[in-house]
């Protein structure tokens, strides 16, 4: 399936526009010995920059790019907003191109975010819901509808009260691909669970006070080969099902002392609470609300950029946000030790990252004027 709209270049043309570019730049001297780098200046132009150095090495992007909002943003150094009217504030960013321009304008980059991404590299691209449809078959064009891995809900803000026809607006959409089918990077960062989760999992308390519950000794499903099938003091799992752990395994648990035996003498597995390795994270996000006074328009929740750095990166990774804004992003990486990449056209957003404390270091390179 494939989205149709006006002046739509072949991906061969966006690619022939690359190397065009490629073969007539001057290179820039980046040193991945340092923190990272911010380029000053068109995405575009600035990862082609990039492509002599990381191509197929960057193992996360995450971009929050314009969602054509048809609005400016505008930045006040003591109070900044998301949209303001405001003819005397700075203007940050201009979010104004026709839906096809806009959707051309996206998918060149994300020609781009492809190549530099590595196999084991992921991309979430932070959109809202008016334009998400259609950002979502670009992705599946690109990428590949087979590398799609996640739609996340995320919850942006509190409860709206609009006056308009609608439902209140309060949340927004992030879309994750892989660069390779079942290749990225997932390390499976676990929620810690509250004390009223702990309370109603675990109900039980031991002789020395440590809450816990039991699970059964066997799961679903036969095994007609194999030791967790066999006899364990005498018994055979259940019909239809076989030994969670091998007979030996069950034995060194139950010496233990962590199997517990039923009046009828039925086993179950001992878990305690405190063993407890938190709760996977779901596709619905809602404990990562925006800042009330961010330091850039449309800045996001820095807990929400930590967890994704911490998901789909390793320590000394490199991972790039190429809609640079605040720099947060960025300063989550570099939190956890990865060489970070920014790049953004905004003058507002150079003062902000370079007036930011937390990234110091990084080096920053201009690639011409910006907006």
């Amino acid at each position: 399936m494939e989205l149709i709209y006006k002046n739509k270049k072949s991906i061969e043309e966006i690619e022939n526009i690359i190397d065009i570019k490629l073969n007539n730049i001057c290179q820039l001297s980046i040193d991945i010995s340092n923190l990272g780098v911010y380029i000053f200046g068109d995405n575009f132009d600035g990862m082609v920059q990039l492509l002599n150095k990381f191509e197929n090495s960057i193992d996360l992007v995450y971009i929050d790019p314009p969602f054509n909002t048809k609005g400016s943003f505008y930045y006040d150094k003591d109070i900044t907003s998301t949209i303001s009217t405001s003819k005397n504030d700075l203007v940050a960013y201009h979010d104004d191109m026709d839906i096809e321009e806009y959707l051309e304008f996206i998918r060149e980059r994300l020609v781009l975010i492809r190549r530099l991404l590595s196999p084991c590299g992921t991309l979430y691209f932070h959109i809202d819901y008016k334009v998400g449809h259609y950002i979502k078959l670009i992705l599946d064009e690109v990428f590949g509808s087979e590398n799609f891995v996640s739609d996340i809900a995320r919850v942006k803000s509190n409860p709206k009260n609009f006056s308009r026809r609608a439902y209140g607006n309060e949340k927004d959409l992030i879309l994750v691909y892989s660069k390779q089918k079942n290749k990225n990077i997932f390390n499976d960062i676990r929620i810690k669970l509250e004390a009223s989760e702990l309370d109603k999992l675990y109900k039980k308390v031991d002789s020395v006070g440590r809450k816990y519950t039991t699970v059964p000794c066997h799961a679903p499903g036969e095994t007609s080969k194999g030791v967790t099938g066999s006899y364990w003091k005498g018994m055979l799992p259940p019909k239809g099902r076989h030994w969670r752990y091998s007979p030996d395994k069950l034995t060194e648990l139950d010496e233990a002392g962590r199997i517990e035996w039923s009046k009828n003498q039925v086993p179950r597995v001992i878990k305690y609470a405190s063993e407890h390795k938190g709760k996977k994270i779901q596709d619905v996000w809602k404990n990562y609300k925006d800042p009330q006074r961010p330091t850039y328009p449309t800045e996001k929740n820095m807990e929400m950029l930590e967890m994704i750095v911490q998901q789909s990166s390793n320590e000394n990774s490199i991972i790039m946000d190429c809609f640079c804004g605040s720099g947060s992003f960025l300063e989550a990486g570099k939190k956890y030790n990865r060489y970070v990449i920014g790049i953004d056209k905004s003058i507002i957003s150079k003062q902000v990252v370079e007036n930011r404390p937390s990234l110091e270091g990084i080096e920053v390179f201009l690639l011409g004027e910006g907006r």
